[in-house]
């Protein structure tokens, strides 16, 4: 799949984002599926890309919450750097329609899986820092971030956060996740991972990927071993 100038601009449009460069953008959004050399797919762009958003969030958070201690701020960094938040906000700029993306039969899986979503718009971050600078990535992070950051009042804590914590403030071992089993194709893979603390009943969970079967594993465990000490 090629992708047009037409859609190119439809996406600076909703990135807010007009590129001098509109080569960078393009090499943004090409999977390297493509068979795109290391130099045109969004993979190296996405390691830069990465480290600007990083910035522009924990500088944010800096200034908004200035009463806050290291803790709750690292917290909240690491869920509006998330894999799960990066492709939330991939899908309201409906990002995946862009891709390029070669066209068969696992086309759709690839457009809408959130590793791929989020790779993307990391690499989108970084062309737009190297082709306007810090200052226009720091933009486009606060337009599509805002109101992740002004909903989330408290600092979040995760399951596995919350159960490490459990954990540790009863003197037990830190949880220990297993990978279990891995099925399915490669575009579609399915991670069982069973999670364990000491003392009590291991508790097993799927999901698409690793660290989504292993928040769900936590989940389970913390609601077992919180409703047993009520």
């Amino acid at each position: 799949m090629s992708v047009r100038r037409g859609q190119l601009e439809e996406l600076e449009t909703r990135l807010g984002h007009r590129f001098a460069d509109q080569g960078l953008l393009r090499r943004a959004i090409t999977h390297s599926s493509t068979g795109a050399t290391a130099a045109l797919a969004y993979e190296r762009l996405e390691f830069l890309g990465d480290r600007v958003l990083g910035l522009v969030i924990a500088e944010t958070l800096l200034r908004r919450f200035a009463d806050e201690p290291e803790g709750a701020m690292t917290r909240r960094l690491a869920s509006l750097v998330s894999r799960d938040t990066l492709a939330a906000v991939a899908r309201r700029l409906d990002l995946g329609r862009f891709l390029v993306i070669p066209t068969h039969r696992h086309d759709d899986a690839l457009r809408s899986r959130d590793s791929v979503l989020a790779d993307a718009l990391e690499a989108v971050i970084a062309g737009v820092y190297l082709d306007a600078g810090l200052e226009a990535a720091r933009g486009l992070v606060l337009r599509h971030w805002s109101t992740q950051i002004d909903l989330e009042r408290a600092p979040p804590v995760d399951p596995k956060s919350a159960l490490q914590e459990w954990a540790l403030g009863r003197r037990l071992a830190t949880p220990d996740y297993e990978v279990i089993e891995c099925s399915g194709p490669p575009h579609a893979p399915v991670f069982t991972i069973q999670v364990t603390v000491r003392g009590h009943p291991p508790q097993t969970a799927t999901g698409p990927s690793k660290r989504k079967a292993e928040l769900t594993a936590a989940a389970q465990l913390l609601s077992l071993v919180t409703g047993a000490h009520h």
